[in-house]
């Protein structure tokens, strides 16, 4: 009788290791393939929070995991996991504050026109880069770049300049603006920057 009580024990913990291990993978997946894909949206977690928000979810869970097998004592554990995300999350956001964005859905441009990377600058207000697009239609090609990589029309600057902007991020938004500005009648500068 008390071997049909643990194997029943055994087999409780395996199924709460399985669903845990399952509810983990659907984190990490969740935190790194949309962001890999260079999607954005206010369901896709940026960059920085992939860092703290990621662990403290996952010592959430194999908390959980933990309690439901009445392993009370590792639970104690969880926080270094937390701690740990904080601390990397701080250190990546404070090293990202003065650093030139990266290409953000930007580059490598629309086929059909040609892109020649620009200057990389930094000022008082934050970094930018800039590139040159030269085809036919380049600033409605741009555009459409744009839009099909999360960017939306954010506000007009003035005559021949346009502002289009995304969001990324579940907590800690990180938006990154884009402007285009007429250079020629088939030619657009592109200057993009994060907020």
């Amino acid at each position: 009788m008390a071997d049909l009580g643990a194997s029943s024990g055994v087999a409780r913990n395996q199924r709460t290791r399985v669903v845990t291990g399952l509810i983990v993978l659907g984190l990490v997946v969740w935190f790194v393939v949309p962001r890999a894909l260079d999607w954005s949206g206010p369901w896709v977690p940026s960059f920085v929070e992939t860092f703290w928000l990621l662990p403290l979810l996952v010592a959430v869970v194999l908390g959980a995991g933990l309690l439901v097998e009445g392993r009370t004592v590792l639970v104690l554990v969880l926080p270094v996991l937390v701690v740990g995300g904080f601390v990397a999350g701080g250190f990546v956001a404070v090293m990202r504050m003065e650093a030139p964005p990266g290409d953000e859905g930007v580059v490598p441009g629309p086929p059909g026109l040609q892109v020649a990377e620009g200057r990389i600058g930094c000022g008082s207000g934050g970094c930018w880069r800039e590139v040159d697009a030269t085809g036919d239609s380049a600033r409605e090609v741009m555009r459409t770049h744009l839009d099909s990589r999360g960017y939306a029309p954010a506000s007009s600057l003035s005559p021949g300049a346009e502002r289009m902007c995304r969001r990324t991020g579940l907590v800690a938004a990180h938006e990154v603006c884009a402007e285009l500005k007429d250079v020629s009648a088939g030619s657009v500068h592109v200057i993009w920057y994060v907020n």
